[in-house]
Order: structure tokens, then C-alpha cells, then sequence
């Protein structure tokens, strides 16, 4: 590996001074834009990132990882009921942390930098000896200067034939094959045969294939479905599952024997509507999410979903940044599909106490 492009040389691609490279990216809003952008594709083209000190790349380690994720924290959650409503990420940040702390490591953790100056990813990445990113977090070329000189872990998302990032090692969990086995255990084992799939308008690779899964147990069975979701929702929160169970339920013809949302939050959302309007889960609609987040057996009725192994993505993570900062550089990427537990739950029908679990994937 070639010796790391200091500030020294960015500042000379750009024919700016080391005072102004280090203020784009200490302060990018006191540098001109003009300024800033030609800094900045300096910085891509040599394959740049600063360091915690903005002196370059160091080659020593910082005994640090980085977790970089969109942030997914629900508005309409109050605060008092945040334990019950631990997220996807939080999930995966508690996993990160355990195998990190194994290994002697600290984690540096990052949220919505989607959108935000190109300068903060540089930053996170230049403290930290690896990096884990949710998939479309960061924009590909970022990934791509960061990736020369730090091992990066692509976590969600399927991996796809041609695509830039084909390159990095991926983890990635069983959306599709977990949403048909759902589907089709309310189908064929609770003869449900109106259902009504709710999703995001967000272009989410996970969710689409959760979409695809469900489908494909429709098509299988003979149920009519809509090529796209039949509610598609600008945030997949609590309330935006409420609102698009409402909109369900006042379609011609009433309600759907079933609601299945491409997450638990949207899902709790649906039933809390469902219950101001007097309608019993499962006996008039059943309901069902995917994640498997703690809230889902607190609500009432517990709540049928597919469960990833949110804490085993965030292991599994640190254990890929690990084995290619031991030296594995050379290995080719590797690509982790993890299996999935559909949870049956009473919001389905399938009652308690007990739950009834099959493993996906």
C-alpha cells in the first residue's frame, strides 16, 4: 500500500493553503463554496481523509471502530417508552459494542449524515481504525475514498451485481425469505386471503425485497396483490402506520383480513388505530411487522413479526474489521446472509401464552 496523501498534497492539488484545507474540514461553512468543492475533489482524487488532528491519514491505530447510520429514532415515540421502543440500529450498535470490547476496541458512532457536509464522514472515518455503514448512508464516492485506506463493512441492503461498493465485505439479512414464510403463514395456516402490504416511499433496498417476499407467497398461493404496496408511507413510524391503517379501513369494502407492514413501528402504530376504531386484532384484522424490536411483545396483543439478529449484524461486523485489520487484505469480500426467525405472535391469531418461532433463511 502506497504511503497516504497528506494535507500537504491536497492543498497543493488544490492551490489553496494547509490553513484553508484544515478549515474545510474543521469548518467547511468559513470557505468559500468555489473554495470548498475544489478542496474537496482534491481530496477524492488523491484519496484523502483527515484524521481526528486533520494532519492526514496516520498509519498507526486509534484502537477504534466506526458505525455510520441514518437516524432512526421515531418523533412520535414519547420519551418515557424509548427502553420499549429500542430501534434497528440501537440493536445493532449494542452488538458492535460487545465484540468490539473483545477485541479491545472502542466504537465511534455516527448518525444522519445523510444529507449532511461531505466533510463529517471524512472526519469519522479518519478517527477510527475501521468502518461499518449502513447501506446508502454514505454516498458512494465518500465510500470509496474512505475505503482505500480503512477496511469498510456494508451492513442491510442486498449486494448487487456491477455495483461500485462489490468490492467490500457485506452483511446482509434474509428480507425476502423471512416476509414470504410470514405471508404465507397467513395464508395457508390462517386461510387469510385480503391482505394489504404497507411500505415505505423511500427507495429502501430492504424493504423491497421484504415487498418481493411478500409477493412471491401471494403469487404461490393464488392472492390477489397489487404490484406495489397499497400504502406507501413517508416515514415508517408509529404514527404513519396508524395513519395507513385508517386509510385501510376506509377504503370500499372496508378493512383487509390482514395489515402487513415492513416494520414493527409502523405495525404498533396500526394497532393502536385499529383499537380507537374498535376493531379486535386479530379477529376483525391481523397484524403483523418485521424486525422484531422489543416493543412488539409489550404491546397488546403481542405483536407477529420477523425477527433479524440485529446483535449477531453488529458482531459479525466487527469481526470482518478485525480479521481485515489482522492482515486479511488480500481475502476476497465476503458476503454474510444472515437467517431470520418469523415470530408468531397473537396479533396473527396464533394466541398465548407461547410463541410458536421458525428460523428463515
Amino acid at each position: 500500500m502506497s504511503s497516504a496523501p497528506t494535507v500537504y498534497d491536497v492543498a497543493e492539488r488544490s492551490g489553496v493553503s494547509i490553513a484553508t484545507v484544515s478549515r474545510v474540514y474543521r469548518n467547511p461553512d468559513s470557505v468559500r463554496v468555489q473554495t470548498r468543492e475544489r478542496v474537496l475533489a482534491a481530496a477524492r482524487d488523491l484519496g484523502y481523509v483527515p484524521s481526528g488532528s486533520a494532519r492526514g491519514l496516520a498509519s498507526r491505530s486509534t484502537g477504534v471502530l466506526g458505525l455510520c447510520f441514518p437516524d432512526y429514532s421515531d418523533p412520535d415515540t414519547d420519551a418515557e417508552d424509548d427502553d420499549a421502543a429500542t430501534l434497528y440500529s440501537d440493536q445493532i450498535i449494542r452488538g458492535m459494542e460487545r465484540a468490539a470490547r473483545r477485541h479491545g476496541y472502542a466504537l465511534l458512532i455516527a448518525a444522519s449524515l445523510k444529507g449532511g457536509p461531505e466533510s463529517l464522514v471524512a472526519k469519522v472515518a479518519g478517527r477510527v481504525d475501521g468502518f461499518a455503514v449502513l447501506s446508502r448512508t454514505v454516498p458512494t464516492e465518500e465510500l470509496e475514498v474512505i475505503s482505500r485506506r480503512r477496511p469498510v463493512v456494508m451492513l442491510a441492503g442486498p449486494r448487487e451485481g456491477g455495483d461500485q461498493l462489490d468490492h467490500l465485505d457485506h452483511i446482509e439479512v434474509a428480507n425476502f425469505d423471512g416476509q414470504r414464510e410470514l405471508t404465507r403463514h397467513l395464508i395457508e395456516d390462517h386461510g387469510l386471503r385480503r391482505l394489504a402490504y404497507v411500505g415505505s416511499a423511500e427507495e429502501s433496498p430492504d424493504v423491497e425485497a421484504r415487498f418481493k417476499g411478500f409477493l412471491a407467497a401471494c403469487r404461490a398461493a393464488g392472492v390477489p396483490a397489487h404490484g406495489a404496496p397499497e400504502v406507501r408511507v413517508a416515514t415508517m413510524t408509529q404514527a404513519e402506520g396508524a395513519r395507513a391503517a385508517d386509510a385501510l379501513c376506509e377504503r370500499d369494502g372496508g378493512p383487509p383480513q390482514a395489515i402487513v407492514c415492513a416494520n414493527d413501528q409502523m405495525a404498533v402504530g396500526a394497532l393502536h388505530a385499529l383499537e380507537r376504531r374498535g376493531l379486535t386484532v386479530p379477529g376483525d384484522v391481523a397484524v403483523t411487522g418485521f424486525d422484531g424490536i422489543p416493543l412488539g411483545r409489550l404491546v397488546r396483543p403481542t405483536l407477529t413479526t420477523v425477527r433479524q439478529p440485529m446483535l449477531r449484524m453488529g458482531e459479525e461486523a466487527v469481526e470482518l474489521l478485525v480479521r481485515r485489520l489482522g492482515g486479511a487484505d488480500e481475502r476476497e469480500p465476503v458476503s454474510l446472509m444472515l437467517p431470520v426467525t418469523v415470530t408468531r405472535r397473537a396479533s396473527c391469531g396464533c394466541g398465548t401464552p407461547g410463541v410458536a418461532e421458525a428460523i428463515v433463511g
